[in-house]
This record gives C-alpha cells, sequence and structure tokens, in this order.
C-alpha cells in the first residue's frame, strides 16, 4: 500500500492530440481566501480497507453468486447479446432470454478485465487512474430535478445542468462527471445526449460520461469523445477516454440498452461500469448477503460478457446496494446497511482484482443534518471500502431525485477534508518539532515560534463551509448557517468559473458533427 499522497503521474503513452491544453476554472482556485483547495489530483488510499466479512463468509458470498449464474441465470434482453454469449460456450435456453454461465468461464473471462487503467481527459493534467490505491470523486448524476434556496425545487434545465458542470471543473476535489448532474428536460430527448455531451466537452477538460440508452446515443457520444480529444479512430480504441455507467435491472435482467452499451463500449475500448442497482426488500432479498449476492451474480454476468465482446476492455465493479423503508417502500442511503454493503462491495472487488465503484449519497430532503450524517456515512462506507470512482459525492438530495447546489458546496468541503484525512502524516524530524518543544519550555504558547510562523498557513484545513468563529462574532455576523454560506458559496464559484481552452478545429468539427446528427433526427425515443 502506498504511504505518499502523491500526484497521479500517467505512465501509459498516449497519443499525441491537436491544440494546446491549460488548466481550466478550479486549478487557478478563483480566490483562494474564499476557497481554499489545493490542485488537481487524486487521493490515494493509505489505510487498510475494512473487511465486513472473513475470508470464508466472503468466498459464501462468491459461491452462492455462482450458484445463482450456474443453476438459476439472467436475462439478457437482446437478440445480438445472446448470439455472442451462445459463441462463447454460454449455456442459452432456446426461445428464451435466460443464460446460464458456469463458473470456470465466468472466472476466466472476468480474469481478462484489467485491474487498473488510465482514463484519459481532454486536458492530460486531469487523467485519472481506476484501480489500486486511486480515488476519483464523482458529482451528483442523473437527478430529475434541480434545487436551491431562491428557485426552490424545479424540473432540469439545460442552464442548471450548465452550472453543475462549471461547478464540476472548478472545484479540484471534483475528479469526473459521471452522468448529467441534472437532467435538462427542456431539450428534446431526441438530441439532448448531442447537447450534453457538446457541454461537457467545452465547458469542462475533466472524464466525462456517456449514456447507454440505446446504441445511437453510445455511437455518437463515443464519436464526439473521439474528436474532443483529436484521436484517430483506431487511437480513440486504444486510449480508454470516457466511461458509461451501466445498471442491470435487478432481479436478473440485463435489457436491451444496457447490454447495447456493453457491446459499443467494449468494441471501441471505452469504460463500462457494472453497477447493478439493488435495494434491500424490493428488488433484492431482504438481508444484506442476499442483496449481495444477488448484486455479485449481476456484476459478474456483465463483466463476463463484456469481455466476450472484447478480452481485456476495460471494467468497474460497482456496488450500490442499499435497503428501503419497509414502511413505505422509499430508498434509504447512508444507512447503517448501506456501509456494510459498500465494505463488502468492495472486498469483492479486491477478490476479483477489479476496480470498485461506489458513492457518496443521502435520502434527505433538504441540507440539513439528515444530509450531512447520510453522506457522511456512505463516503465513510465508500472510502473504507477502498472505493476507486466515488459516484454522487457532490449535490446529490432526495435518493437522487435532486440536484442541490446547496448541497453541492457543503460536500465539496466533505470531500476536501476526505481528502486530508488520507494525506499521510508528516513525522519529519522537523514536523517532530523538538527544537520548538526545547524553545518554549513549560507553561509557555507555540503561537509566536518561528516553526508555528513558518507553517502556520497551511498547517489545518481550511473549511469553507464550516464556520469556526466564537459565538459573539457569529451572532453579530447574523447567526448564518452552513445553507446560508453554501448558497452565497456555489454564486461565488460560478462567477469564479473560466472556461478551459478548445482547439477551434476541434470546436468547429464537432459543430458539424452535432449539426449532422440533428438534421438527421437525432436518436429514436418512444414519443
Amino acid at each position: 500500500m502506498s504511504s505518499q499522497l502523491d500526484l497521479v503521474e500517467t505512465t501509459e503513452a498516449a497519443p499525441t492530440r491537436r491544440g494546446r491544453r491549460r488548466r481550466g476554472g478550479g486549478d487557478k482556485a478563483g480566490g483562494p481566501e474564499l476557497f481554499p483547495q489545493k490542485p488537481f489530483k487524486q487521493p490515494r488510499h493509505i489505510y487498510k480497507p475494512v473487511e465486513a466479512v472473513s475470508a470464508d463468509e466472503l468466498e459464501s458470498i462468491h459461491e452462492a453468486s455462482m450458484r445463482v449464474l450456474e443453476d438459476i441465470g439472467i436475462d439478457f434482453l437482446h437478440e445480438e447479446a445472446k448470439e455472442i454469449l451462445k459463441a462463447a460456450g454460454a449455456d442459452v435456453t432456446p426461445g428464451s432470454d435466460r443464460v446460464r454461465m458456469d463458473r470456470a468461464m465466468v472466472e476466466e473471462l472476468v480474469g481478462k478485465t484489467p485491474e487498473q487503467f488510465t482514463v484519459h481527459a481532454r486536458n492530460p493534467a486531469h487523467n485519472l487512474t481506476l484501480g489500486g490505491g486511486h480515488i476519483a470523486f464523482s458529482c451528483v448524476a442523473s437527478a430529475p430535478n434541480a434545487v436551491d434556496r431562491e428557485r426552490g425545487r424545479r424540473p432540469g434545465n439545460q442552464t442548471d445542468y450548465r452550472n453543475f458542470l462549471k461547478l464540476a471543473q472548478f472545484f479540484n476535489i471534483i475528479h469526473c462527471v459521471m452522468g448529467y448532474p441534472v437532467e435538462p428536460v427542456d431539450i428534446h430527448a431526441s438530441v439532448r445526449h448531442l447537447d450534453c455531451v457538446s457541454d461537457m466537452i467545452r465547458l469542462m477538460d475533466k472524464v466525462f460520461h456517456i449514456y447507454s440508452l440505446g446504441k445511437e446515443r453510445n455511437r455518437d457520444g463515443l464519436e464526439m469523445t473521439r474528436i474532443a480529444m483529436g484521436l484517430s479512430e483506431e487511437e480513440f480504441r486504444k486510449t480508454p477516454s470516457v466511461i458509461t455507467i451501466i445498471n442491470s435491472s435487478s432481479p436478473l435482467r440485463l435489457d436491451t440498452p444496457m447490454l447495447q452499451g456493453l457491446i459499443e463500449m467494449a468494441r471501441a475500448g471505452q469504460v463500462s461500469v457494472l453497477t447493478p442497482f439493488t435495494l434491500a426488500g424490493a428488488m433484492a432479498p431482504v438481508t444484506v448477503a442476499g442483496a449481495l449476492t444477488l448484486q455479485n451474480a449481476e456484476a459478474l454476468a456483465g463483466i463476463a460478457f463484456t469481455q466476450m465482446v472484447n478480452p481485456g476492455a476495460p471494467m468497474v465493479y460497482g456496488g450500490f446496494t442499499s435497503n428501503v423503508d419497509m414502511k413505505s417502500g422509499a430508498p434509504a442511503f447512508g444507512t447503517p446497511e448501506y456501509i456494510k454493503a459498500a465494505l463488502v462491495s468492495g472486498q469483492l472487488a479486491r477478490r476479483y482484482n477489479l476496480p470498485f465503484r461506489t458513492s457518496g449519497v443521502c435520502a434527505a430532503n433538504t441540507v440539513d443534518y439528515q444530509a450531512a450524517l447520510e453522506t457522511t456515512l456512505s463516503e465513510w462506507g465508500a472510502i473504507n471500502g477502498g472505493g476507486n470512482l466515488i459516484k454522487h459525492a457532490a449535490g446529490w438530495l432526495e435518493g437522487g431525485l435532486s440536484a442541490g447546489f446547496e448541497k453541492f458546496i457543503t460536500d465539496i468541503d466533505l470531500l476536501q477534508m476526505l481528502a486530508e484525512y488520507l494525506t499521510p502524516l508528516d513525522v519529519s524530524e522537523e514536523a517532530l518539532a523538538i527544537e520548538a518543544i526545547r524553545d518554549v519550555g513549560p507553561a509557555g504558547h507555540f503561537f509566536g515560534t518561528e516553526h508555528t510562523q513558518a507553517r502556520y498557513k497551511d498547517a489545518f484545513y481550511a473549511p469553507i463551509v464550516s464556520d469556526w468563529r466564537n459565538y459573539e462574532t457569529w451572532q453579530e455576523a447574523g447567526s448564518p448557517i452552513a445553507y446560508d454560506k453554501a448558497n452565497t458559496l456555489y454564486k461565488k464559484a460560478l462567477e469564479a468559473y473560466e472556461a478551459p481552452a478548445l482547439d477551434p478545429a476541434i470546436d468547429e468539427e464537432l459543430s458539424a458533427f452535432v449539426a449532422k446528427r440533428k438534421e438527421e433526427g437525432g436518436a429514436p425515443t418512444d414519443f
């Protein structure tokens, strides 16, 4: 395990891309006194992950998952996928969607997946390493509503969508965007992906995500990413540069859009994150162990299938097991059960030598005690579970139904604190401060020592939301609460945002592609 929190250095050679790159938005900090933040870099796991179950207990979950795959099977709702599975030796029931795979096949195929890989960003300084001890935080994704104090809760729109992208670019602790932070429903579904991916490319230079909602959207997103990266088709297939999230339809189904996404992404050499949405008591057994068995079976089936399409295609093992409120059926997050599931999911991912995706989530409807408690607990489970890609880490509210601007800021403070927690303790001779202790002696103080004066500016984490003023000073300032400060700060961050540079030739090619696809009608919809 690494003992250093170093800037991740990309050792894999990447093809030359057109145009000059520079850091965008947050690297300039936009006012370090208002937004104290460190340069962009991925934190590392410096503490041993928590193992919630023993090796024997973990193996019992694995064995149960293998029995599900061998004896019960999973429905693959896509004819081409079933043809691929049958050609690879899986047991495909004639006239049915049911597919069974023996454990030897599954383990051999899963073993072809890389343990660690680089995902390339438009700005190489923002490349990500997924796997090993590396951590990447992503902001809220796929919320149908946006919310802030002044305008309240409203359906997602392009303006709010763009503002969340700007915040994601501005804050260095956000390493990537895994989905539209809020769904801009004011753009027609047939062309929404064209405008949204264009905005990601122009407003950010970090790693981003495309949805698997039919092969046309996948192909458009892949081509737009290739254009943005300035790569040939052959170079693009060798350069992972974009990610999709694949959710199985629990229990025991992979539907057509998800399977099309797996096929298109694997053939293009791009990254898929296989994440079953297993809620104990609803779409999964009511016991955490049963829900994890189902999650593991579905995840391994999708990962194994991807390796049939393209051996060595980059994949991430996703865990999103939580429970429901058995009184209402509503999803619950940040629960003790959620934390246990995150810890064991991390153990399973490590058993298969796969990068691990998890989440920082809550069920709170506003920025309050519940939001802070549940988000902190879910992040704690994600970190201690050894998470490599932590999704929904900033801005998630209402069980994912809302993306909150104030919540985004309070979560940024939490994530920066976690990154500081993951910074190795300095125990050098100077840090041990023997001479300073000698100089001060008994009954003195250290405020004025040379040792303190040389270090005080960066000695401790400086919060952006937490208020350390004494009661009287805080009261004189109007007794502001965290929600008040976060409301002001998200607006200040938007004012400080600067768009990253984009090669004019790439911008022109991107615009031409989008115009052509819109003229062709975009992607098919159900409307």
